[in-house]
């Protein structure tokens, strides 16, 4: 049941709060600036881009054609599925150890990162910017620095998973830790606790069902991720789905795809089971 104001009260109210209800002409400047600049960047980039819906259209006859060479998925051999399928184990390899290690890494910079935890604002503006660097290049970009590094392989993959991860874990780590309850935080205080008592029993118990959800995640994603990079050399199933498009065969291509839909589908299915688990509830 809605309570009526009276007329008075009501014409009281607005006047009152009229500024926020009309908002500023600055306000009002800003915001038709920045819809005017994306519009603009919208434009600019169907432009620049060579946009073309006729281009689309054309190109579907193509995709049609390339869908046809596909099928049936063939590996070519029995010994060859096997290589395909070991590839795939050592691409899962990649993305979960990289992020096991990224997120391990990272787990002490959140802290640092979070300005409810170090309120040095100069500790704080470097720990941001730093991991805002590190996040800031693709693992696409690390693995052709880590190839260049440690050689071709696995190992170099593993390494760019666990660098790029390593920016984007720090910051969700620190955005979650400044967005916890202080409650539990001055209780502990209130008992005599010291600061790392503060982070272990008020922060901590809070925030590692968020981290362990996000790890979790990562996995997954990592999972399609380790496939790019293996393109260039580090390693895992990406080196012969490249491989196997240079030399134009096809079926092969489709047979590595799908087994890359099917780990991808089993480890969101597993990771769902699990986060659910760590947060207390039951999937349905």
């Amino acid at each position: 049941m809605t309570l009526a104001l009276p007329a008075d009260d009501r014409t009281a109210l607005i006047a009152r709060h009229k500024a926020a209800i009309d908002g500023s002409l600055k306000t009002r400047i800003v915001t038709i600036a920045i819809v005017a600049g994306l519009l603009g960047l919208f434009l600019y980039g169907l432009t620049t881009l060579e946009v073309s819906l006729w281009k689309i259209l054309h190109g579907l006859g193509n995709l049609g054609t390339f869908v046809a060479l596909m099928l049936p998925p063939d590996p070519g051999s029995f010994g060859r599925a096997l290589l395909f399928v070991k590839a795939l184990f050592e691409t899962i390899a990649i993305a979960f150890l990289g992020t096991i290690l990224a997120a391990i890494f990272a787990f002490p910079l959140g802290f640092i990162a979070a300005k409810n935890v170090v309120a040095n604002r100069a500790v704080h503006f470097l720990a941001r910017r730093s991991l805002d660097t590190v996040r800031g290049v693709d693992a696409l970009i690390w693995a052709l620095i880590w190839v260049n590094v440690v050689g071709l392989g696995p190992f170099a993959g593993m390494l760019a998973i666990m660098t790029s991860d390593l920016g984007a874990f720090g910051k969700l780590y620190s955005e979650a830790i400044e967005s916890a309850d202080r409650k539990p935080v001055e209780g502990v205080t209130s008992l005599g606790g010291s600061k790392l008592h503060e982070i272990r029993f008020g922060l901590i118990p809070q925030v590692l069902p968020v981290i362990a959800s996000q790890v979790l995640y990562y996995i997954e994603s990592n999972t399609r991720s380790s496939t790019i990079i293996g393109i260039v050399g580090a390693g895992g199933i990406g080196l012969y789905l490249a491989e196997t498009i240079r030399t134009l065969e096809w079926q092969q291509v489709s047979f590595l795809i799908l087994l890359i839909l099917a780990a991808v589908t089993a480890i969101d299915f597993l990771s769902s089971k699990l986060r659910f688990a760590i947060i207390g509830q039951r999937a349905v």
